[in-house]
């Protein structure tokens, strides 16, 4: 099972499990707390779950957030039935309230992990930018993107290798596709290719200069397509600095 699917299920079990054990929090004080505010507080216990789990999970917060307010909370209680107008008027609104502010907890979460990988994913351009300005050698240049293409990739291993292209390997694309080439017959993967490695051919001025050959950790998936396009960036980087030290290259 991968850490996504354990993740998944574990938020599905808090959405299940979250609202009911805050609904029997508050059945010794149904009697004094009101219709709204016990509800407010479910809408709470719903956030929660939305904000760390996914909309499936907030969803299923949300369901399970009415049904527990209306066996423990409403009167008949322990029974999944309502008597009193605006006490069903109060879980039709927490069934609402919690859906629409469920998915926005979940998309709020989202943009946040969004702004901070792509903040990852610019210094570690910059920082080979960085390196180039400095004057580093073109050795530099290429360790410092090998070691980030390592982190970036979630690799287990990366080495370059210069002006060759022995052998017929599966290649990481300048669009960050990932596919492999046999006579006419061309494979794109949508996973990391399960045996060997992959090339991510490294060019400056128009030159072949090497490739880095990324060989990536057992059970990994195949990373974003930003991730790969952040990859091909970085041996560009690594390229034009080959081609500013006029090293040999292959045409």
């Amino acid at each position: 099972m991968s850490g996504f699917r354990f993740h998944d299920r574990v938020a599905l079990l808090a959405a299940l499990a979250t609202p009911l054990l805050v609904a029997l929090a508050l059945v010794p004080f149904r009697t004094d707390l009101s219709a709204t505010n016990e509800a407010l507080i479910l809408v709470v216990a719903v956030v929660a779950v939305a904000a760390s789990g996914t909309r499936a999970a907030g969803a299923l917060a949300a369901l399970s957030a009415a049904a527990w307010y209306d066996f423990f909370l409403t009167e008949p209680y322990q029974r999944f039935a309502i008597s009193d107008g605006d006490e069903i008027q109060t879980a039709v609104l927490l069934l609402v309230v919690g859906l629409i502010v469920g998915q926005l907890a979940v998309r709020t979460r989202r943009l946040r992990t969004t702004v901070i990988t792509g903040a990852a994913h610019l210094s570690s351009l910059e920082g080979s930018a960085r390196l180039a300005e400095a004057g580093a050698s073109p050795d530099a240049v290429v360790e410092h993107v090998r070691r980030e293409l390592v982190g970036l990739l979630g690799l287990r291993g990366c080495r370059f290798e210069y002006g060759t292209l022995m052998g017929h390997r599966p290649r990481l694309a300048h669009d960050g596709s990932l596919w492999f080439r046999q006579g006419d017959r061309i494979t794109e993967y949508t996973a990391w290719p399960p045996d060997g490695e992959t090339e991510l051919r490294v060019v400056g001025g128009g030159h072949y200069y090497g490739r880095f050959l990324l060989e990536p950790a057992p059970g990994h998936p195949l990373p974003s397509e930003e991730a790969r396009l952040v990859a091909v960036a970085l041996a560009a980087q690594a390229g034009a600095a080959l081609d500013t030290a006029s090293l040999p290259h292959q045409c």
